[in-house]
């Protein structure tokens, strides 16, 4: 069975629209995480976080990563903070290939710009000094990926070729 592409890293980084690209670069689907809870919840994860807290979000999460590595070979689009659950990086470690895109913090700031969107910016004053605090937090659990690249420069379909590039190099895919 081959091994899911698991998209890892911080929120603003491209994990979705590179997930995309890649998806259809390897013919085969596509689950972003975020996407598939708020379908499931019918909210979206602003919603969820106003209503029911990050807590309950976090363990609809942990729900939703134990059912998207059972399908078939899928390109997972993580949350940001998927990975800061032990089990949730144990999982997607051992069912997929772990790519952790990276941004400078100028470009996360203007992908993250729009209010409303990001649970964990949007609350905030600083949100230049969340950002780095935020980053530094997770810069250990996001330097266990299998592969790491940085998005800040490269459009998604760049990336997304990168990435292919390292799958095919790695065994991982004939594509």
């Amino acid at each position: 069975m081959m091994k899911h592409i698991v998209l890892i890293g911080f929120m603003g980084t491209g994990k979705t629209s590179c997930g995309r690209m890649l998806a259809t670069r390897l013919g085969c689907g596509l689950v972003d995480l975020d996407k598939y809870i708020e379908t499931k919840e019918s909210m979206s994860v602003p919603e969820i976080f106003a209503a029911k807290g990050e807590p309950y979000f976090r363990e609809k999460e942990r729900e939703a990563v134990r059912e998207v590595v059972q399908r078939k070979f899928t390109v997972i689009a993580t949350g940001g903070g998927t990975v800061k659950d032990e089990e949730n990086f144990r999982i997607l470690k051992e069912r997929g290939v772990l790519v952790c895109l990276t941004a400078d913090i100028d470009t996360i700031l203007q992908r993250t710009e729009r209010r409303g969107e990001r649970p964990m910016l949007d609350r905030q004053e600083d949100r230049r000094k969340t950002v780095e605090t935020l980053l530094e937090n997770r810069r250990a659990m996001y330097a266990r990926a299998d592969f790491t690249i940085d998005t800040s420069r490269l459009s998604p379909m760049e990336a997304s070729e990168a990435i292919v590039g390292f799958l095919r190099v790695g065994g991982y895919i004939r594509a």
